[in-house]
């Protein structure tokens, strides 16, 4: 059915609504969003400088979302028949887009302090608003007082309120405003990545020639029980002798943030050792609100280089697009200069990325943060635009995170996590972007046989409730636990974390000329999404569309074609965590990919 069909709707009655607001000049403010105070370790000091500039993202309401996400599960639903038809970039920008009276009311409020269109950055569907104004303006505009926070344990400042206000008129205008509450601590945003040398896990036992029975019933080398090559990887998850294509369409793209930058001479020893075919080849860089990608030797980033060696070595010839995100710049209180301190970075690529025509079939992220950090409103809406590029044929992967059922910050002295709402009661951390039901979070393995590696992300949200495609996975593993089992430390009714997961450790690298041994789950986001890609180039070289958004699939055919993890466990917070088990658990989700036999199922499809 198309889109024109959909639209069917009665928008110029629903527009007629809404009075056109008249100056905003003396209008009575009233709290938008406001948080009971900044989360544990950040300490509030001295007031922000008036004259240092933020970016102040606006973000309209998307009236017709609900529409779009209709959209999303029939095109991603392979019972359904639109399955595969996905929107394309303006009929998907159609139903991002603000109503037009929303449009006018804030151009009027920016107006009356002075801003003109020609000072407004819009994004491609309009739905956000971005402006660069002063510390002192930001403040008279949102009824509010900026202070600088620093936090305690790594360092790092950033200016943030604890509340803001706007005119009464405009509440149903704007649906949300940042950085205002958002303490999210995207400067300093852990990679989920592990230095392998430095972990508690031991290395893996047993001979390191021969060879031994992998989850497919094939022969894997036996020294992948203590090093991961892209040999390695196609051995465990049976896709030996799979060749992609160069010229196809199909593309797969990866995500660099916090100066995170992928060395291209790092990558041609890399490709030496691991894919003598691929050497000499690269990828295309893309410079996101400014971001770059320096080649210094000194700056190559460890995560970055991991993201592009596994994610672009296993799926070679397949053309690769590294994303290099500017955001969030350290901010140094003491600096009384007028230097422009950024939002936080997702929403930038979010901007970027939906205003392209043509995108990457499959894209790997491994950055996350503590969900609870991330205010609803801003979770929500970021989540939204991850639905906007399923709905477009794109499958999104994100690392579920390091540290078990915790945020790997637990109260030193308990080892217990604590909420940041007020109430200050022990609880599990999960992670966001992971906790988003639009994306695919992936979760950590060790060894042959696989286990759960023991720092593998998982939980379940206390933001977005448990979505229909899990529900009676998620509600299995539930019904599995002893009664009482960490009873308060977690929302049963949340999206359950990862969804699948993949080899996290022992992966080996080169890093600034040398090789090295990396570990973490995002170590299995790449991994997991290069396979994806393998599915789509097989899926597009039969006349097929792009998986998109992977999990009804996966959920519903998908997990006949992955090898179920049973044992292990992810410590956190002070517990033993969750345990794997049969079927899907809060450890490494419905497992580990069989290439050959997902790839019979999604051409069948």
């Amino acid at each position: 059915m198309r889109l024109s069909l959909w639209l069917g709707l009665s928008l110029s009655a629903a527009l007629g609504a809404h009075a056109t607001p008249g100056s905003y000049k003396g209008c009575e403010h009233k709290v938008k969003e406001s948080i009971y105070s900044a989360p544990r370790g950040w300490i509030k000091g001295s007031p922000a400088p008036p004259n240092q500039i933020i970016e102040l993202k606006i973000a309209l309401p998307q009236s017709n979302f609900h529409v779009l996400k209709q959209h999303l599960w029939e095109v991603s639903d392979p019972e359904h028949a639109r399955y595969g038809a996905h929107l394309s970039k303006e009929e998907t920008e159609a139903l991002m887009a603000p109503h037009q009276t929303s449009v006018d009311a804030v151009n009027e409020w920016l107006a009356s302090h002075g801003f003109d269109e020609e000072h407004l950055i819009r994004s491609s569907a309009k739905d956000w608003v971005t402006i660069r104004v002063p510390v002192s303006l930001a403040e008279e505009m949102l009824d509010t007082t900026y202070h600088v926070y620093h936090h305690a344990k790594s360092g790092d400042s950033i200016i943030r309120t604890t509340s803001y206000s706007l005119p009464e008129i405009l509440h149903e205008h704007i649906e949300l405003i940042q950085p205002t509450t958002m303490f999210a601590r995207f400067k300093a945003m852990k990679s989920t990545l592990h230095w392998a040398g430095s972990s508690s896990l031991a290395s893996s036992p047993g001979a390191s020639t021969g060879t031994i029975t992998g989850p497919a019933g094939n022969q894997v080398d036996a020294s992948c029980n203590t090093t991961i090559t892209l040999s390695c990887l196609r051995q465990i998850y049976n896709a030996v002798g799979y060749n992609t294509s160069a010229a196809n369409g199909n593309k797969i793209g990866l995500t660099g943030y916090l100066g995170q930058f992928a060395n291209i001479a790092d990558l041609e020893m890399f490709y030496q050792d691991q894919n003598p075919a691929a050497y000499g080849s690269n990828f295309t860089f893309v410079s996101v609100n400014g971001g770059i990608n320096s080649q210094d030797m000194a700056d190559a980033g460890v995560e970055a280089n991991l993201d592009t060696q596994f994610g672009f070595g296993l799926t070679y010839p397949t053309p690769g697009t590294f994303y290099s995100t500017n955001g969030t710049p350290p901010f140094k209180p003491d600096a009384m200069e007028n230097s422009s301190m950024d939002n936080e970075p997702y929403s930038y690529w979010l901007d970027y990325v939906l205003s392209q025509p043509t995108l990457p079939q499959a894209i790997s992220s491994s950055y996350g943060d503590d969900e609870q950090t991330v205010p609803y409103t801003y979770a929500s809406r970021v989540c939204d635009g991850f639905a906007a590029l399923g709905a477009r044929g794109v499958s999104i992967m994100f690392s579920s995170g390091d540290g078990g059922v915790g945020d790997g910050d637990a109260d030193p002295a308990t080892q217990e996590c604590y909420t940041n709402d007020g109430r200050n009661v022990t609880a599990f951390v999960p992670g966001f972007p992971a906790s988003c039901p639009y994306v695919t979070a992936v979760g950590g393995t060790v060894n042959v046989p696989e286990t759960a590696v023991f720092f593998s992300g998982g939980g379940f949200s206390n933001y977005f409730p448990r979505p229909d495609y899990q529900e009676g996975d998620v509600q299995g593993f539930l019904d599995k636990l002893a009664p009482g089992t960490y009873e308060g430390l977690y929302n049963p009714y949340g999206r359950g974390i990862p969804d699948v997961s993949a080899q996290a450790y022992n992966f080996l690298i080169v890093y600034q000329a040398n090789t090295t041994y990396v570990a973490g789950t995002s170590c299995s986001s790449p991994t997991f999404t290069a396979f994806v890609s393998m599915l789509n180039d097989a899926r597009i070289d039969a006349g097929k569309t792009s998986l998109g958004f992977l999990n009804p699939f996966l959920y519903s055919k998908g997990y006949t074609a992955f090898n179920d993890i049973t044992e292990g466990n992810n410590p956190g917070c002070g517990t033993e965590g969750f345990n794997s088990t049969i079927g899907w658990d809060a450890v490494t989700g419905l497992g580990t990919p069989n290439f050959e036999k997902l790839k019979e199922l999604v051409l069948a499809m």
